[in-house]
């Protein structure tokens, strides 16, 4: 598959990485145009660690090795679990996405980037929708935005000093 080929394991701490954009970028200079090729790069340990990476250089092999060291030394924690707990909005530059829980079996319904930092997560079924610019570098920084603001059952638990069985009661609009 298309996706598993831009997909590997580093050695180091034992890290998910995958590619999702490799284009080429021109500078134009006094003397002529000056060629670069331009990856990004998001880094995950499929335990809730993500990051996203850009890097540029004259081969696409050090070019993703940038990629994939900046992307590790940005690396940020969020909750993981099968799926999100809630639905969730987050913008980045001038793309958005949209987070939403998904029954058991529905998978990764995503576009590549979005997908790739779902994957790296750990997550397994997650409905998104991205809206605005398509850059993929742009979707997957909101992509981890999202998936920041998402805040577990317990945590909001917590944050409200209320017991989960609380959050877990039907309750209906005759009681209220």
């Amino acid at each position: 598959m298309f996706r598993d080929k831009f997909q590997t394991r580093t050695p180091q701490d034992d890290l998910l990485d995958k590619v999702i954009e490799i284009k080429r970028v021109t500078k134009v200079v006094k003397g002529g145009k000056n060629f670069k090729l331009s990856a990004a790069v998001v880094v995950g340990d499929g335990a809730g660690r993500v990051g996203v990476g850009h890097g540029k250089a004259g081969e696409v092999a050090i070019a993703v090795a940038k990629g994939r060291e900046q992307a590790r030394k940005s690396m940020s924690k969020v909750s993981v679990g099968r799926t999100i707990a809630h639905q969730t909005v987050a913008r980045f530059s001038a793309s958005q996405v949209i987070l939403k829980p998904a029954s058991p079996g529905t998978g990764l319904v995503a576009t590549l980037p979005v997908r790739a930092v779902l994957e790296v997560c750990g997550f397994k079924d997650v409905l998104t929708k991205s809206l605005g610019a398509h850059t993929a570098y742009n979707l997957a920084m909101a992509t981890i935005q999202a998936l920041k603001s998402v805040r577990s059952l317990e945590e909001t638990a917590r944050l409200r000093n209320k017991p989960i069985s609380y959050f877990m009661e039907r309750k209906d609009a005759s009681e209220e």
